[in-house]
């Protein structure tokens, strides 16, 4: 082989690295987990943290009732994101899992094994039902432990809290107690969201708006008693779209407006009306409603206002008929509402106090006396005569008989005027979906506009001041929950249910006083606390209330309290190290962080916000994070049905759990969030980008130490406006995280790696990289800079890409116990700092952005092969050529060489409009190719050792000889 052709591939540098291109993520992530854990990282990150400052975010507790959905992974991802990155930025962490193992979502699941098996739940002894719903928990607990975990998750998985402990059991009800002390507990009637299916009163969390059919009627109540005689003989009309409610009727409401007296002279077939019926009617609703009742014709008899309607009596549709037995043998007085409008309907609103708020507050201004008439079971009453047992909604949550049979009763007693079926926006229990009813029953209430005892300000009060405390992301966020607590009833905390925490109180049988006698709310606690919430099943009611009570004067109470009081409370057992049940030294009181689904304004924030502010005074949070809900692909629900759910656990079967904490940050979470098939695959595009500049980094850094270093005064220019960019790049990664912008903190971390290191700094010092000398100058400065983007990139990479961070950096330091989640961000040294440099590189990469536009037109039109075999002429003015000053430009323009004319540009040189003044023309580069670095330059063949290589490469050569000599 002749001399000229030698092979020089064994004296190039080229990138070496054991770090393979493709990830294999789904068998890679399960190693480093187990490594995680025989490492102890978790105890190893407390230990490393000393007395760092802490930053806690609570967690706020799933259902333990099933596998995770993509919903989980989103939340449980950005909260891992944020206790690494604080981690990481110098705080001690600690995160403590929780789980909400209470309340329906359990009962419910119970429930459905039993109506499968053809079991009746009441029949099961409470005792025993309590027990399976704790087994079902705690399995469903553990199998989301695994999921959570396969995130990526970083926490303290062996200690979790959770509702169902004794020790939370018993701390929740010493929260119960201490509304009860100071005085903000009562037991009250009024009407709450009731489900018949499961048997219970609803939170407002617990409830969804869904489009329901309902039968609308209009109903005539004849006038039996009035002050003015224009009315004697007429009928008031009222409209509702629960006829059901017919039977508990007490009133009627008017409103501020006019309305007409008229007499029925025409009416149109299939009309229920009678010619010769006088009605009143607003006037607003007047023609609408003779469109709807088909009445053709009606002489307008008078004009009444609610002076006339003031002190008017009807009677009940049903009075007198002797198959309701006199139940409905009582006056239907007339009163003024402030609530009834003409939007729909008559202008006037039927009062039924047991089914609707409204009704409830006007019965109890008026002081309107009315029996139950819909049990729990959605069932008429026995004192409902002539409807006994009819279900307004059956066990299934379908419509149930009443409705037919009230219209039925209406027709008969030639009351009903009109019918018709609208869809509208209905309440419906979010679990079973099943339609809800309002329902007046006994329940326990948290006053909300009552001062606690030793407080000045009302809980509504102290909850809005708490509001305006609190740092809310996004802000609107603020305007949402501030909104609900403005607006909302005092809270009802009990449900008729068997799974929770009881509302364990005694109440007198005759006077209705409950026991505050800190020595029975004592021994009930402790009991709690020694066997758990059971104990108030299992145990007599007089070994709680000692010898001071006897029991049978009491009602022992078994409502349970609000799961969303309990989760409402698990600041109290976690954080709060007043309290004889907080398990945690390493958290604090209050939390730094409450991070949940925009839901959980209503939901969680909202009741934790209720609940500490009623108990402490202030909310148990400074902020609050919340994020969208999860779409596909097209904006819609996921749905079975659809088949677009997209399931957590086979994205990381498929890709890796990487990929969907890479899609998490990627996406805008204070919105909803789309995923799907084709977000994925961009997902995983743009993981590869972050995966090639790791490899590159390590290939390039191979067998690098410490000797090679160069100090900042003795780099480059090249070199030092990379430094400059990392301490760009620091303040903002530390800025976004400090405002939970990840999103921006990845987006500038990807431009980071694909514009800045990517498409120009390697590719710029790639040549040096394989081709200098390895002592050379700017070699040793490529790889110390190399280095330091290195160690900086994996800790900021760390928080979302947490196994291929981990991966890499085990590849520079691969010792047993190291790990880049021990690591914090490193300080960055203020000399890398320099914006007049950042400045300007900024002109020079424009100027370059011309030159490289040019040489990528001519490979296109086959004038060159590469940028290599250029040599541009490049016309600019001559602050370009000030600022370009003694740069090697052919060198930043990968070109052989390069020609500055400080001159106007020819009319065919390559312009671009946004860098005026600087124009391009590609001539090919003087010269021979270099058969090492491939360049094109006159001097290669003038060495009589290597007459194929250029001097840089002759020099590298004839010194790695010696090297190896």
């Amino acid at each position: 082989m002749s001399e000229s052709k030698k092979d020089y591939r064994d004296t190039v540098f080229l990138p070496k690295t054991d770090f393979p291109m493709r990830g294999s993520l789904p068998q890679k992530e399960p190693e480093l987990m187990a490594r995680w854990q025989s490492l102890g990282l978790y105890d190893r990150l407390r230990a490393s943290a000393g007395k760092r400052k802490r930053f806690i975010l609570h967690d706020g507790p799933p259902y333990a009732n099933g596998n995770i959905h993509i919903g989980h992974a989103l939340n449980k991802i950005l909260k891992d994101v944020v206790v690494r990155s604080y981690q990481m930025l110098g705080f001690d962490t600690p995160y403590v899992p929780g789980w909400d193992c209470h309340g329906l979502p359990i009962e419910w699941k119970i429930e459905e094994q039993y109506r499968e098996k053809g079991k009746d739940k009441d029949a099961v002894p409470k005792l025993q039902f309590r027990a399976e719903c704790r087994a079902f928990a705690e399995h469903w607990k553990t199998v989301q432990t695994e999921e959570f975990q396969r995130l990526g998750m970083i926490g303290d998985w062996a200690h979790p809290y959770t509702t169902m402990t004794k020790r939370a059991e018993a701390q929740i009800l010493r929260e119960i107690h201490k509304f009860l002390q100071n005085g903000l507990l009562y037991r009250g009637v009024k009407p709450v969201m009731w489900s018949v299916v499961e048997k219970t009163a609803l939170a407002e969390a617990e409830i969804e708006y869904q489009d329901h059919k309902s039968t609308t009627i209009w109903v005539k109540f004849p006038v039996v008693k009035t002050a003015n005689k224009k009315l004697e003989g007429a009928s008031i009309t009222i409209w509702t779209t629960t006829p059901w409610t017919i039977p508990g009727n007490r009133a009627i409401a008017y409103g501020d407006f006019q309305y007409a007296l008229v007499r029925v002279e025409e009416i149109a077939e299939g009309s229920l009306a009678k010619i010769g019926d006088v009605m009143v009617i607003a006037e607003a609703l007047f023609d609408q409603f003779c469109k709807d009742a088909k009445i053709a014709r009606v002489s307008k008899l008078d004009v009444v206002n609610q002076d006339d309607l003031k002190g008017t009596i009807c009677q009940h549709p049903w009075r007198g008929l002797p198959q309701y037995e006199g139940y409905f043998d009582y006056d239907v007085p007339l009163y003024h509402g402030d609530f009834v409008t003409t939007e729909a309907g008559t202008g006037f609103v039927h009062i039924s106090p047991g089914h609707g708020e409204d009704d409830f507050n006007l019965g109890q201004h008026y002081k309107i006396k009315f029996d139950p008439t819909v049990g729990p079971d959605g069932r008429y009453l026995d004192n409902v005569k002539g409807f006994v047992g009819l279900y307004v909604y059956k066990p299934d949550g379908k419509v149930g008989e009443a409705n037919g049979a009230v219209m039925k009763a209406l027709i008969e007693a030639n009351a009903l005027l009109a019918k018709q079926n609208i869809t509208h926006s209905y309440p419906h229990s979010w679990r079973s979906k099943a339609p809800l009813i309002f329902r007046t029953t006994p329940q326990w209430f948290i006053a909300m506009d009552k001062p606690a005892a030793g407080q000045t300000k009302t809980l509504r009060e102290l909850a809005m001041q708490a509001i305006g405390n609190t740092k809310w992301y996004p802000q609107i966020g603020e305007n949402r929950i501030r909104g609900m607590i403005e607006s909302r009833p005092d809270w009802c905390i009990s449900r008729q249910r068997a799974w929770g925490v009881p509302i364990a109180l005694f109440v007198h049988k005759t006077t209705g006083d409950v026991i505050k006698d800190k020595a029975v709310l004592d021994r009930i606690t402790a009991s709690f606390e020694a066997e758990g919430a059971d104990a108030w099943y299992s145990r007599d009611a007089q070994e709680f209330l000692g010898s001071a009570y006897k029991a049978s004067d009491y009602e022992q109470i078994f409502d349970i309290v609000d799961v969303w009081f309990e989760s409402g409370s698990t600041h109290a057992f976690c954080l709060d190290h007043n309290e004889p049940a907080s398990e945690w030294p390493n958290l604090r009181w209050p939390a730094d962080l409450y991070l949940e689904g925009s839901d959980q304004h209503r939901g969680w924030f909202h009741s934790s916000l209720l609940e500490s502010c009623g108990t402490r005074g202030r909310a148990p949070y400074d902020m609050v994070l919340t994020h969208g809900f999860t779409l596909d692909e097209q904006g819609r629900k996921m749905s079975k049905s659809l088949g677009n759910v997209v399931a957590p656990q086979k994205v990381i079967d498929q890709m890796g759990a990487d990929i969907l904490r890479l899609w998490v940050v990627a996406s805008d979470y204070t919105q909803d969030l789309r995923i799907g098939p084709e977000i994925l695959k961009q997902m995983g595009d743009l993981y590869r980008r972050f995966r090639n500049t790791l490899r590159y980094l390590l290939g390039a850094l191979d067998s690098m130490n410490a000797k090679e270093h160069l100090p900042l005064a003795e780099m480059p220019e090249l070199e030092q406006w990379v430094l400059h960019r990392i301490t760009e790049m620091d303040a903002i990664v530390r800025a976004d995280i400090a405002t939970f912008d990840f999103n921006h903190m990845l987006t500038e971390l990807h431009n980071f790696c694909g514009g800045d290191l990517s498409a120009f700094y390697f590719d710029v010092r790639k040549d040096s990289l394989y081709c200098d000398r390895a002592d050379s100058t700017r070699r040793r400065a490529a790889r110390t800079v190399m280095e330091h983007v290195f160690n900086h990139l994996t800790v900021w990479l760390a928080p979302f890409l947490c196994f291929t961070a981990e991966e890499a950096y085990l590849m520079r330091h691969p010792a047993v116990d190291a790990s880049v989640h021990l690591q914090t961000f490193p300080t960055v040294p203020k000399e890398w700092r320099n914006d007049a440099l950042g400045k300007k590189w900024e002109e020079i990469r424009n100027i370059r952005r011309v030159v490289t536009g040019a040489m990528e037109l001519a490979r296109n039109e086959k004038k060159i092969g590469s940028s290599l075999q250029a040599k541009p002429q490049v016309y600019v003015k001559a602050e370009h050529k000030a600022l370009l000053g003694d740069l090697d430009f052919s060198e930043i323009s990968i070109s052989s060489s390069l020609v500055l004319t400080m001159a106007v540009p020819p009319q065919d040189a390559f312009v671009l409009a946004d860098v005026p003044g600087v124009g391009v023309v590609v001539n090919s580069a003087d010269g021979q190719k270099c058969e090492r670095c491939w360049q094109v330059l006159p001097e290669v063949g003038e060495h009589k050792d290597h007459p194929d290589l250029c001097i840089r490469c002759d020099e590298a050569v004839t010194h790695l000889r010696k090297v190896a000599a």
